[in-house]
């Protein structure tokens, strides 16, 4: 057990600064300590007590790295994992009392990039968060693929940022992020409402439809706000929407 006061000798080196990392916990007061641990690391933490509660937040928000109980009420943490490798460029920790082999070699086959026992000491987490973010940032160069770039404006970090002719950026959410890539897949083309919707929601089927609308609101002033330009997205009528070849000039 640590100390209140005391710190590993080691762990200077083991800094977090900037890293969003969010812990999806139902136990109160671990996570309270996992929570204070990485903030005490320099982490920007959100500490989160359900796997539902955890889907309202990446509707809005993103995150870097999920430290993700497998012993959840409601759906647990290896079927949420199972749904959230599909999100590319976001590390998965999974912390749990079923250390066996084969619940691990699961956990791992599911899409986790790290698996880790309980009793869990904090000061093995923070590394292995550390290590798991320097290979990210290792793997993961800001490239532009030929289908996403449009004119001057591009998806980098497999599609998390936004880049403006201006080289100013936009971090965008999960539901920004597939709404874009379906558009710069296919510049100058309409891309139907049903498409977009399935591009931004896992359950299209109860998605009201007017929500689109709201999301393209909210991403158009966002980017405007963030970039000073005027993102080149244009709804068609009775069809969906487009990603013109040129972008459009701020008013």
């Amino acid at each position: 057990m640590q100390v209140d006061g005391e710190r590993p000798a080691g762990d200077a080196g083991c800094r977090l600064d900037g890293v969003r990392i969010w812990v999806v916990e139902d136990d109160p007061e671990w996570r309270g300590m996992v929570v204070e641990e990485l903030e005490y690391h320099g982490a920007d933490v959100r500490g989160i007590d359900s796997v539902e509660a955890l889907y309202r937040e990446l509707a809005v928000d993103r995150c870097d790295i999920l430290v993700l109980d497998v012993g959840l009420p409601g759906e647990d943490g290896l079927s949420a994992t199972g749904h959230l490798r599909r999100m590319d460029g976001m590390g998965i920790v999974l912390v749990t009392g079923r250390s066996g082999t084969a619940d691990m070699a699961h956990g791992l086959s599911l899409g986790a990039d790290v698996y880790l026992p309980k009793p869990l000491e904090l000061p093995v987490l923070v590394a292995a968060l550390h290590s798991l973010h320097r290979r990210m940032s290792q793997s993961s160069p800001a490239v532009v693929s030929p289908g996403e770039a449009v004119a001057a404006w591009n998806l980098r970090s497999d599609g998390w940022d936004l880049h403006a002719p201006n080289g100013k950026v936009l971090t965008l959410t999960a539901a920004e992020r597939g709404f874009l890539r379906e558009l710069f897949a296919v510049p100058g083309e309409a891309v139907d409402r049903e498409r977009l919707i399935a591009a931004v929601t896992d359950q299209p089927w109860d998605f009201d439809p007017h929500r689109l609308e709201v999301l393209v609101h909210r991403l158009r002033t966002r980017a405007r706000n963030a970039t000073g330009i005027v993102l080149p997205v244009r709804a068609l009528r009775g069809m969906g929407y487009m990603l013109v070849c040129e972008p459009i000039p701020a008013a």
